[in-house]
């Protein structure tokens, strides 16, 4: 009865330490800018790039970084690249869509670099990005769809007209929207300023985005962000917490045989001798075991941070980012859809991909950071 006590008790514990470190100042106001996104932003403004007869290295280049002006997560974004690779979107431009789509979410960066460290964090982003144009232009070199010309220009066109309900503002407007949304994020999860100051100067720009959503959004787009914000919320935010509590269990289960006998180190005390270093085996592990295990949207953070013990130095650098890297993007679930998507041959090779590609990423990292 004591050990079952003692293993709630751990769970408990990394849930309020998770809540008070990170939900008010990082994960509210991420919210609010990826329901922002959601809303008022048009996601077929990005997809209508994709067609084969776009400008390559703008396809590549908007496809890479897709993930974080669409806000999708690794579910949201199957039948998303199903939609566009049926409508006749090249497999290179579709391939680094899907692959970017979970691995750069915004939530998923910024909260990296809020609990991971920013070092991390930007190095994900900046990997998460390279490898989807590595990735897509793999595929593409290997498998050249040959779609013809006019094909090509029906299937965009058909992505285009999509946007025609878009309504149009100054574009200097909308940056400026989104540029003190993120402000606000940024300022919230900073440590750097005090309380008052932070307050005050958070205070001046949320009065800066309601005049703006004033005089240029209308009543039904401003509902439209707030239904956004809240689907967003319940459907990811509930998730996490069942899963940071699972981490915090898992960790009281761990202590029993852990030298330690502390459940905030006990995993990663116990997987130390497989993930403690920069090697290519434990880069390679770290990537096999996120191709396979399913993470929903977030968890991947806590995952690495608290289960694998990255932020107690039990997991190396270069593990932790291959994991990372590899996680979001694939799960056994996905793999099957992604398998009858693109078929057997293009699956197989998406997969192996992405698992030697975050192994090397990982281990170069590792390097670099020691």
């Amino acid at each position: 009865m004591t050990m079952l006590l003692d293993i709630l008790e751990a769970g408990l514990d990394t849930l309020m330490e998770y809540l008070s470190l990170h939900v008010l100042t990082c994960l509210v106001p991420a919210f609010f800018i990826a329901g922002a996104i959601a809303a008022l932003l048009s996601k077929q403004a990005i997809l209508k790039y994709f067609g084969a007869d776009a400008n390559k290295w703008l396809s590549y280049s908007v496809a890479s970084v897709s993930g974080t002006i669409l806000a999708v997560c690794s579910c949201t974004v199957l039948p998303m690249f199903a939609g566009i690779y049926r409508r006749g979107a090249g497999i290179g431009p579709a391939v680094a869509f899907l692959y970017s789509g979970p691995a750069i979410n915004l939530l998923a960066i910024v909260l990296t670099a809020r609990v991971l460290g920013l070092n991390i964090g930007i190095a994900r982003a900046l990997s998460a990005a390279l490898l989807a144009v590595v990735i897509g232009l793999s595929m593409a070199t290997i498998f050249e769809r040959g779609v013809k010309k006019e094909e090509e220009k029906r299937a965009a066109s058909g992505i285009a007209m999509l946007d025609n309900t878009e309504v149009e503002r100054p574009w200097h407007i909308v940056a400026l929207f989104f540029v003190l949304l993120v402000a606000i994020l940024l300022l919230g999860a900073s440590g750097v300023i005090s309380w008052v100051m932070k307050l005050t100067v958070i205070y001046f720009m949320t009065i800066g985005v309601a005049v703006i959503l004033i005089f240029y959004y209308s009543r039904d787009e401003v509902k439209e962000w707030g239904r956004e914000t809240w689907w967003l919320t319940k459907r990811i935010f509930p998730i996490l917490l069942i899963g940071v509590f699972v981490i915090g269990l898992i960790g009281g289960i761990a202590a029993i045989y852990a030298p330690s006998h502390n459940p905030q180190i006990a995993v990663g005390e116990l997987m130390k001798p497989y993930f403690g270093t920069n090697s290519l085996l434990a880069c390679f592990l770290s990537s096999v075991i996120g191709a396979i295990l399913y993470m929903p949207t977030l968890l991947e953070v806590p995952i690495v941070g608290n289960l694998f013990g990255f932020t107690t130095g039990q997991m190396a650098a270069g593990p932790a980012l291959s994991l990372l890297l590899a996680g979001p993007s694939l799960s056994l679930p996905n793999m099957v859809v992604i398998w009858r998507t693109i078929g057997g041959k293009k699956a197989s090779v998406y997969i192996v991909l992405v698992v030697l590609f975050s192994t090397v990423t990982g281990m170069i990292y590792g390097g670099i950071v020691g």
